[in-house]
């Protein structure tokens, strides 16, 4: 966490969809305002090259967004270091967010 370019990476499966685009564009809002450091992937690349680029940047923390689990109200949530995904009410997703980069740097004191 301390050394990653980013904390969090807010990926959108399909930024065709306005479901998604208008969710992650307010999920980004809510981690930026929360003083995280985001970066959210709004390019229309097909999800295998997003994730793809995800995992060589190293960012600790990616939120995915898909139509199916959005359609539910879900997001996910899934850990670089431990490869763990977590779904989470869309509303729970910023405490959620806090606590595991909490959890992280907690991690990184230990070491």
């Amino acid at each position: 966490m301390p050394i990653a370019p980013f904390q969090v990476l807010i990926l959108p499966v399909n930024m065709k969809l306005d479901l998604l685009k208008s969710t992650a564009e307010e999920l980004y809002r809510q981690l930026s305002d929360a003083g995280m450091e985001v970066l959210y992937d709004d390019r229309e690349e097909t999800p295998g090259i997003k994730f793809k680029d995800a995992d060589l940047i190293g960012i600790p923390l990616r939120v995915t967004l898909g139509e199916k689990n959005l359609k539910k109200g879900l997001v996910e949530i899934k850990r670089r270091k431990t490869g763990d995904t977590i779904l989470v009410r869309k509303e729970e997703a910023l405490p959620k967010i806090r606590e595991l980069m909490e959890q992280e740097m907690e991690c990184c004191r230990c070491s």
